[in-house]
């Protein structure tokens, strides 16, 4: 069973041997709409969840953000889709800390800012597959646009480490290029930039 609930399987004809594709739905329940016994459910995996309110100096930055994305809360992972100009987060308990959610929710509103109507970026405007130069710049612009936002916000203390763990992983996929980390902190910084409602000028 495929993750979409969509299963494509290939049978065989009797005459000409052709390949024929079917498409078949399953239902998917939540575990919530089953009824199962205790001993199954003792089984299953935990998942750890974490109280903690959100952080009042990333929300203004949020809120004031021209032309902002949507915000939805689903899943298991964060995202932005250029596509329905849309940030999915997961619910707010699956995050350890309020600064760990902040500096994802400030990641994938870096990457809003390269949207079309927005800044135009073409990490976000065209289709790059994973790992490659440009998605790998776009990666880096976001990480570090959201290290930005983060000491904007006062809570770079928090996250920096992480931040700068996740900016080397990119950076060694651009060894002999010297130019690149002073163009993604350009990129980032215009991205803060529009983001904060700013221009160059203040």
């Amino acid at each position: 069973m495929k993750q979409s609930g969509e299963d494509l399987e290939v049978e065989e004809t009797d005459d000409k041997n052709r390949r024929r594709f079917l498409l078949r739905y399953y239902r998917l329940f939540n575990l919530e709409q089953c009824e199962l016994p205790q001993s199954v459910i003792d089984k299953l995996p935990k998942i750890d969840t974490h109280q903690h309110d959100s952080i009042e100096a990333v929300e203004k930055i949020i809120a004031g953000m021209p032309n902002p994305p949507e915000i939805v809360r689903g899943g298991s992972k964060a995202f932005y889709s250029p596509l329905t100009d849309r940030i999915t987060l997961p619910p707010r308990e699956l995050f350890i800390s309020a600064e760990e959610e902040a500096a994802t929710e400030t990641h994938e509103l870096v990457h809003s800012s390269g949207s079309e109507k927005r800044l135009a970026r073409e990490g976000i405007c065209e289709a790059a597959p994973f790992g490659s130069p440009t998605y790998s710049k776009e990666e880096l612009v976001a990480e570090m646009g959201a290290a930005f936002l983060c000491a904007e916000a006062g809570i770079s203390n928090a996250v920096i480490g992480n931040q700068a763990a996740y900016v080397a992983g990119w950076l060694t996929k651009f060894r002999d290029d010297h130019k690149l980390l002073i163009h993604a902190a350009a990129q980032a910084q215009h991205a803060v930039n529009f983001i904060l409602n700013r221009t160059y000028a203040d």
